[in-house]
């Protein structure tokens, strides 16, 4: 039987869209007042948090764009631990990014996406309700990636375009608002908690925003369907973190000008909602709510992208359980078919999960914790051998390349992974355990068949 593979279908605006509409659309509206709590409402600490998490994501993603240039297979972190480390480490990467890390991502964004429209619409968000919705959401997002991956490019556009529109206009017309009315510099002189140290307060705070800025990475998991992906795929990362930092940052400071801190802090899940609200009033606040919505789904529709190519991107490589199921590519759709059903349950099960650990009495005792947040410490960790190794192997690169970029990523993972660990505590050392357990179940799925797969690919040039 002739194996189909993965065509080239999407170009360059697609994945600027990929980056910039799975990073935008839900934790700036979601983390928003999770920033003000975490640092006492004190703004420019805030600001501060986003300016520095994101100036993180543009270093690391620079980083990755340089190897984007050399390396194209199937899912471009995956491709880039494989030569970097080896076939065994670019396994496991792999196997982290289908099993734990897109899975959990996507599945807060389908209740994120369900919590605003029952915000919207007046209704509990931790109730039957909301979380019909987010199942109804998530099983949406797959069947349209399954079905037509072409029309869900053209729907990650679309959503990234409309995303923007109540970003930017709370950015413009809330700073205008606020700076004439006294509002943002009323907010930006006073902290409503002043026993919030700044250290503490920074390092819970830059937890919170990580999560606003996580999934670029998830973007190259196209890169195999991606025209001209060597040149595309690096501006697209560079090019998509660009505008988002901006996107993001001038949001914030319009969110200043739209609503006192104390209100915004009070307010919680309505917080984005009240804001919308004071600006264009009751009708238009709650008309632009509704694009916040898209915007949700948006995100959700570019993670799922990544979920239904998990498997594959291991099945591929003859890797991880039934290789030869997961690696069949439907001939119609041309679509990784049996992938993207795992994908979803994947998602299904971490949904239930995220459920019974964080929206109602703890199912799971000590076990609970945030699935929002504390992956990022295992993801940023799982960078740094990737960068070291750049810099050993990659010889024919200038000295930026080589050596500035690499270490000012491999500091900045460092800073995130300590942040995370310094905010969640105790909580931190119970996911690794329960990281430590799915990992050691993907061992004994790491054996792999002998490919034509070349050792050029699998490790960096010397």
């Amino acid at each position: 039987m002739v194996e189909i593979k993965l065509q080239k279908k999407y170009g360059l605006l697609t994945a600027i869209a990929m980056v910039v509409g799975i990073v935008i659309g839900s934790g700036v509206f979601f983390k928003a007042e999770a920033v003000l709590k975490a640092t006492g409402g004190n703004m420019p600490l805030g600001i501060a948090a986003w300016g520095i998490v994101g100036l993180i994501m543009l270093i690391c993603s620079y980083t990755f764009a340089i190897m984007a240039t050399k390396y194209e297979r199937v899912n471009g972190v995956v491709d880039y631990a494989e030569a970097a480390l080896g076939s065994q480490y670019g396994y496991y990467v792999g196997w982290f990014m289908a099993v734990i890390y897109t899975p959990t991502l996507t599945s807060v964004l389908a209740w994120v996406s369900a919590r605003y429209t029952c915000v919207l619409l007046g209704w509990d968000i931790t109730g039957g309700s909301c979380m019909t919705i987010a199942c109804f959401y998530l099983i949406s997002s797959y069947t349209v990636n399954a079905l037509s991956p072409i029309v869900a490019g053209k729907f990650q556009v679309s959503t990234t375009i409309i995303k923007l529109i109540p970003l930017m206009l709370m950015a413009v017309v809330g700073t205008v608002v606020g700076l004439a009315s006294g509002m943002t510099a009323a907010n930006f002189s006073h902290v409503v908690d002043t026993s919030v140290g700044i250290g503490g307060g920074l390092f819970a705070s830059v937890v919170a925003v990580a999560f606003a800025y996580e999934g670029w990475i998830i973007a190259t998991s196209i890169n195999s369907e991606l025209k001209d992906a060597k040149r595309n795929l690096p501006k697209a990362l560079i090019l998509g973190s660009l505008i988002i930092i901006f996107v993001y940052i001038f949001y914030y400071i319009g969110l200043a000008g739209a609503v006192s801190t104390e209100a915004l802090m009070e307010s919680g899940e309505a917080g984005a909602k009240l804001a919308f609200q004071n600006i264009f009033g009751t009708v238009g606040g709650s008309l632009i709510f509704v694009f916040v919505i898209i915007s949700c789904l948006g995100t959700l529709n570019g993670l799922m992208v990544g979920c239904t190519r998990g498997l594959y991107a291991l099945a591929v490589r003859d890797r991880g359980p039934l290789p030869e199921t997961f690696k069949q590519v439907d001939q119609v759709t041309n679509m990784p078919t049996n992938s993207s059903v795992m994908g979803l349950l994947l998602c299904g099960f971490w949904l239930l999960y995220f459920y019974g650990a964080n929206l109602t009495d703890p199912w799971f005792g000590p076990f609970c914790f945030d699935t929002s947040e504390l992956p990022i410490i295992t993801l940023y960790a799982a960078y740094i051998p990737i960068f070291i190794m750049l810099m050993k192997k990659e010889k024919d690169l200038p000295v930026l390349k080589r050596f500035v970029m690499p270490v000012l990523s491999v500091m900045g993972c460092i800073f995130m992974v300590v942040a995370a660990w310094l905010a969640h505590g105790m909580s931190a050392v119970y996911y690794l355990i329960v990281f430590a357990v799915i990992m050691f179940i993907g061992a004994f799925f790491s054996a792999a068949k002998d490919n034509d797969y070349g050792a050029g690919h699998k490790n960096l040039s010397s």
